[in-house]
């Protein structure tokens, strides 16, 4: 007999009004929630539409976003909840040219994180063939639609959304009749995808894609969106006209479409963003304080210094009548945000905290001042690293740390043959490669210990000993690629086993919400799993999230400000120039072209101006943190 999955509850959604949404739009405050609703509405349409003519047609798109419902597919098909024998799918795109094995394939994508894993038939997979001679290709593209066309057309429609809008890789100018074909890739799409690619020369410049005809053609979308890199395009696609500088937008002529976002992603939404400009809001203080320091920013004043004027013509008048005049209201707020604000004196001291930090610089990018307190605090600290991070390591890197033991072999006692056939094997590897390709052991283990010596040496810069390092190397991580295995209970179980020893008061995480690759967000739910696993005697650690590289909190998102004087964010700046690799040009810079120290300079910066603005006290710096609540 057949296992019936388990039923989880339903999922915690922020409701829309659709007030100045021209799309149905369900917003998820769990990232992981967005994809077990994604993936149950795939299981009823295919359990609809096999039980009604015998077979589902699904349309699947591929990257990062996506995998979740692919995972929580493939959780409902091995409970023996849904069965893919009958199920025929058509994929969005595939780079051109691109070969099917190779790490960039969407062939490959597939079938590693979704065919291979669920009882799909092989002929009824229907993906774009990167392979196909130019003089073909315009051939390949009609057989593409003639063969939805035969199979009944796509009853259940899968989208991401580009930087640009695209949907499929129908990019800026796309036309609303527009069908599969080749097209060139728009430039801002070739640089979001050079981090897969390791440089965006390595990018092709075209690809095969559905186009917006074909895609509206589907009975059903659901158009997905994770990460606050997507916010302002996913505003433009559910509020903005329809226009074909944005293919998205396009979708408002559908019936039947359904945008899931994450919170992050629906971040910009007017609902989300300012909701007190709409209707029948809830005045929580956290409201309150959102709402008015947005009135302080847009009128250019201190939050004490704000008037009923001000309220009454920012659309604030419902918040003014419940207090009667401004004073109250602004008095409430600016104690609020004052008392974020904790120097050393009001930082944890004595006691054991745990940082955790997805890569080997991020716990300097985002947290290097107040590490620096707390071991003035006497705290006892331990850093775990959780990913070696060695896939962000230039091969000239490797080379220079390799010519530097060939040099000093003599002096360190070493046996210089053994030293230069090493070499010859690395150099080999490497010459062997194309950009993309895992690199061999012997190198990937070389790249992970140049980024573990530079972790040590930027814990030296703000005054930790490298004997509280810890370097975990999560099993998820360890693919050699970009792309990362899901996360596992071998992954889980080696962070348990390090908040068991520790025993932490408080812990660090990073809840980065940009993070392009996931590798952030993979290691929080680790952390987080972990930590619903620990006893500790009944007393659960307080957990505070950092930002990652990206971005810092807002003043009211946080719950502590750290200020920094000048010497400190300049301590901080120099612990993240030891991570020498990352220097100059990271491998994977995100989609923010300065380095990281500038990032973290001007955004340590800005939040200190902007208190500044609001009227607090003056501060050179802060970095913002979020208590997680229990």
């Amino acid at each position: 007999m057949a296992k019936t999955a388990a039923r989880r509850s339903p999922p915690t959604t922020i409701e829309s009004s659709r007030d100045r949404e021209r799309l149905r739009t369900v917003v998820f405050p769990e990232h992981s929630d967005l994809a077990v609703s994604v993936a149950e509405r795939i299981v009823e349409v295919i359990h609809r539409e096999t039980r009604a003519k015998g077979r589902a047609v699904l349309g699947l798109a591929t990257g990062s976003t996506p995998l979740g419902v692919y995972e929580e597919l493939i959780r409902r098909h091995e409970a023996g909840d849904v069965d893919f024998s009958h199920v025929i799918t058509f994929n969005l795109d595939e780079y051109y040219p691109m070969t099917p094995d190779s790490p960039h394939s969407y062939q490959r994508y597939m079938w590693e994180n979704f065919f291979a894993h669920v009882n799909i038939a092989k002929q009824n997979v229907h993906i774009p063939d990167g392979t196909i001679p130019r003089e073909r290709v315009a051939e390949a593209c009609t057989a593409y639609e003639e063969a939805i066309r035969t199979a009944g057309g796509i009853d259940f429609q899968l989208l991401g959304i580009g930087k640009t809008g695209h949907v499929g890789f129908n990019e800026p100018g796309s036309d609303a009749t527009s069908r599969t074909r080749i097209v060139t890739l728009d430039t801002l799409t070739r640089k979001d995808a050079a981090a897969d690619f390791f440089g965006v020369e390595n990018v092709p410049r075209e690809a095969l894609t559905m186009g917006v005809a074909t895609i509206l053609d589907g009975k059903e979308i659901a158009l997905l969106a994770t990460g606050e890199h997507k916010a302002a395009i996913v505003a433009r696609a559910v509020e903005g006209d329809i226009s074909p500088d944005v293919a998205a937008t396009f979708l408002q002529r559908h019936q039947s479409v359904t945008c899931y976002l994450d919170l992050p992603a629906a971040a910009d939404l007017t609902r989300i963003k300012t909701p007190w400009i709409l209707e029948g809001i809830e005045w929580t203080p956290a409201m309150v304080e959102r709402s008015v320091v947005w009135l302080a920013e847009r009128s250019g004043k201190a939050v004490l210094k704000l008037s009923a004027r001000d309220y009454a013509e920012h659309q604030l008048s419902p918040l003014l009548a419940r207090a009667g005049s401004a004073g109250p209201i602004n008095g409430q707020v600016f104690n609020r945000l004052r008392e974020k604000i904790r120097g050393r004196a009001k930082l944890p001291a004595h006691e054991r905290v745990l940082v955790f930090s997805p890569h080997p610089d991020d716990d300097v990018i985002s947290m290097g001042g107040i590490l620096r307190k707390l071991w003035e605090n006497e705290n006892a600290i331990v850093v775990a690293y959780m990913t070696s991070g060695n896939i962000a390591v230039f091969d000239h890197d490797v080379n220079r740390h390799l010519d530097f033991v060939e040099r000093a072999a003599v002096s360190l006692g070493l046996d210089t043959s053994a030293v230069q056939r090493a070499r010859d094997t690395v150099n080999a590897g490497m010459e062997q490669k194309t950009p993309g390709d895992v690199d061999i052991p012997v190198v990937q283990n070389l790249k992970k210990f140049i980024r573990e010596s530079e972790a040590i040496a930027a814990l030296a810069a703000v005054g930790i000993p490298a004997s509280a390092a810890r370097f975990l190397d999560l099993p998820f991580y360890r693919t050699g690629e970009v792309r990362k295995r899901p996360l596992s209970d071998d992954d889980i179980a080696i962070v348990q086993r390090l908040i068991e020893e520790v025993r932490p008061d408080l812990v660090f995480v990073a809840g980065d919400l940009s993070d392009p690759h996931g590798t952030h967000r993979t290691c929080k739910a680790a952390v987080e799993q972990a930590l619903e696993r620990y006893q500790g005697g009944g007393q659960r650690p307080e957990v505070w999230l950092y930002r990652g590289a990206w971005q810092e909190w807002s003043l009211t998102e946080a719950d502590v400000l750290v200020p920094l004087s000048q010497d400190e964010l300049n301590a901080k700046i120099l612990a993240i120039f030891r991570h020498q690799s990352q220097k100059d040009t990271a491998p994977f810079p995100g989609y923010d072209e300065r380095e990281f120290w500038q990032r973290v300079e001007a955004r340590n910066l800005e939040t200190a101006a902007r208190a500044d603005r609001l009227g607090l006290p003056e501060y050179y710096a802060m970095e913002a943190y979020v208590i997680q609540s229990a």
